[in-house]
């Protein structure tokens, strides 16, 4: 893990040999190369990949509804209905980084918090770790955005969450959070 805490742990140990492994690139948001591998055939290949940071979402609720935040995503050019969602900062556990996500996002302090499910993304390409986390018993804070932070707080009832959810524009993780919150029938 980089210093700035925003690389995953290590990975495992290759089941098939890596002859090399190259960083090609290298920025404060994510880190890119490849690894020439040797597969169960002999022959060699390079399987590209990113790493990001290892990430939480927040699936809050309050008061029969589910609390989104609505932002303006450059990298894809829409404004977008999402679930609070942030960077796991080194040495945090993705309870404490949702606690600290919600609050500063939204203005709301969890009461309570349990982690509802973590996994990779996006195997193929990435290196990137998600967490999703529900909230309970919020109450109101000071909200602390980043610099890059230009968001409104929405609440939703519980009932149309999955629906706002699945409206286009729309994106993996806040369709993800609310799935495994209405699997557990949180929502």
């Amino acid at each position: 893990m980089s210093e700035d805490g925003r690389r995953h742990d290590d990975l495992a140990a290759p089941e098939w040999p890596v002859v090399e492994s190259e960083l090609e690139y290298e920025t404060g948001w994510f880190t890119g190369g490849y690894d020439l591998v040797e597969q169960p055939d002999g022959t060699t290949k390079r399987y590209y990949w990113a790493e990001l940071a290892t990430a939480v979402v927040v699936v809050a609720v309050q008061d029969g509804s589910v609390v989104f935040v609505e932002q303006y995503r450059p990298t894809v050019r829409e404004t977008q209905f999402e679930l609070p969602a942030g960077v796991v900062e080194r040495g945090e556990s993705f309870t404490a980084a949702a606690e600290r996500e919600l609050g500063e996002e939204t203005g709301f302090a969890a009461g309570s918090t349990a982690l509802l499910q973590e996994f990779w993304v996006a195997t193929g390409l990435l290196r990137h770790r998600r967490g999703f986390v529900f909230a309970t018993d919020l109450k109101p804070v000071e909200p602390d955005l980043d610099d890059n932070e230009f968001l409104s707080v929405r609440s939703v009832p519980v009932d149309e969450a999955l629906d706002v959810a699945r409206s286009q524009p729309t994106n993996d993780a806040t369709l993800e959070g609310v799935l495994l919150a209405r699997e557990e029938g949180l929502v």
